[in-house]
């Protein structure tokens, strides 16, 4: 059975994490890809529940046999990706997919289910805005903050491979704007 899927991509800080939780919140049919890493589990976290936890090993065994949709190395020995399998586990339910995928795997989603799949960027109003809710976060240090908005800057050139772009200047505006495409996308036979 096949199904259709959502792609939702942003730079850190635009706001995309917490549309997509308010886009599962709602009766679409929808269900979260969970990523694979080969990163250790933090102890707050749960196997098949926030990623798939596989080793270094696992992760390059499957790019081999070619079981990800996307991946990248994000650090050194630092995998992250899709597996093709998430998708069949979801469609095989009788849902369709969405996905909360960085710019560069949300765009070659795109490409491999084409009509089947919407794209969705959410853009910060301002790489100043960005940076003001990357800094409220207190989550960075100089340093990272300016990693963060140098690869937003790089992120945003993404913008226009995506269906719909989404500026998020209004929290609950970007959220209604959201709803009613997918809502839209989803509703087409």
């Amino acid at each position: 059975m096949e199904g259709k899927v959502v792609i939702f991509s942003a730079p850190s800080g635009a706001g995309k994490t917490t549309i997509v939780k308010e886009m599962l919140n709602q009766q679409f049919g929808l269900e979260f890809s969970i990523s694979a890493c080969s990163r250790k589990k933090r102890p707050n976290e749960e196997d098949g529940k926030d990623y798939y936890f596989l080793s270094t090993e696992e992760f390059k065994q499957k790019i081999d046999n070619n079981e990800f949709l996307e991946w990248e190395e994000v650090y050194s020995d630092h995998f992250y990706g899709t597996l093709r399998s998430e998708v069949d586990r979801i469609w095989s339910k009788g849902k369709d997919v969405i996905f909360d995928l960085d710019v560069v795997g949300g765009a070659n989603v795109k490409k491999i289910f084409g009509d089947q799949a919407l794209s969705i960027f959410i853009m910060p109003p301002s790489l100043e805005v960005l940076k003001e809710r990357l800094s409220k976060r207190s989550t960075e240090s100089d340093e990272s903050l300016k990693r963060r908005l140098d690869k937003a800057e790089f992120e945003l050139s993404y913008a226009n491979k995506f269906d719909v772009q989404i500026i998020n200047d209004n929290l609950e505006a970007a959220i209604d704007e959201a709803k009613a495409v997918v809502f839209s996308f989803l509703s087409v036979e």
